[in-house]
């Protein structure tokens, strides 16, 4: 009996020690004289909170050891007079908002009469980009439906000349002079509305 009784106080001191000198910022500083006997640290507990035990005495249970919280630190008190006390861990921030998307919206242009019909131009933009373009109205069949496909595949869509030039100085398509012409005003009037 005696012997369990002295090596459970042993245990609880040693432990109470590893705790005092983790937590020191050196850890080749020497620990200050305490008695050997001092009471086990209560991680979240205040220091010297509660009656101190006797000399002899513990408040751990046979069998088990007195381990300091996973959340918790134990670092020395500058003024505590040797005492320890806890500090719990801080979690990182988290973010709360993603960084926001550009907003995609439509801007058409004005009719535009010409030789061989009347267009428009609409534009799709994602903030201040163009990322498409299409030519609405143009003439179907014929030599004018032929002229206005060749604009129509050269400027258009979202690998065209509109969207990699992100403006209306567009080269004129060969045999397609009035239509090339006519899809530029209403494109850059679209431009200037968006």
């Amino acid at each position: 009996m005696r012997r369990a009784f002295l090596a459970i106080t042993g245990l609880a001191a040693g432990t109470t020690a590893l705790v005092a000198l983790k937590g020191a910022p050196a850890a080749t500083q020497a620990a200050p004289d305490r008695p050997v006997a001092a009471a086990p640290v209560v991680p979240g507990g205040p220091a010297g909170a509660g009656p101190t035990p006797a000399a002899g005495a513990t408040s751990a249970a046979p069998g088990r050891s007195v381990r300091p919280s996973p959340k918790a630190t134990a670092t020395r008190g500058a003024g505590s007079g040797g005492g320890t006390r806890t500090k719990p861990a801080t979690a990182a921030p988290k973010p709360t908002t993603a960084a926001p998307r550009p907003a995609t919206r439509t801007v058409t242009g004005p009719t535009v009469s010409y030789r061989y019909g009347s267009l428009q131009v609409r534009i799709t933009l994602s903030g201040s980009r163009i990322v498409d373009a299409t030519a609405l109205g143009l003439p179907v069949g014929g030599q004018s439906g032929l002229r206005s496909d060749d604009v129509q595949a050269r400027y258009s869509g979202t690998s065209g000349e509109v969207v990699a030039t992100q403006s209306a100085d567009l080269s004129t398509v060969s045999g397609a002079t009035y239509t090339s012409d006519a899809y530029q005003q209403s494109l850059q009037a679209a431009i200037d509305r968006a």
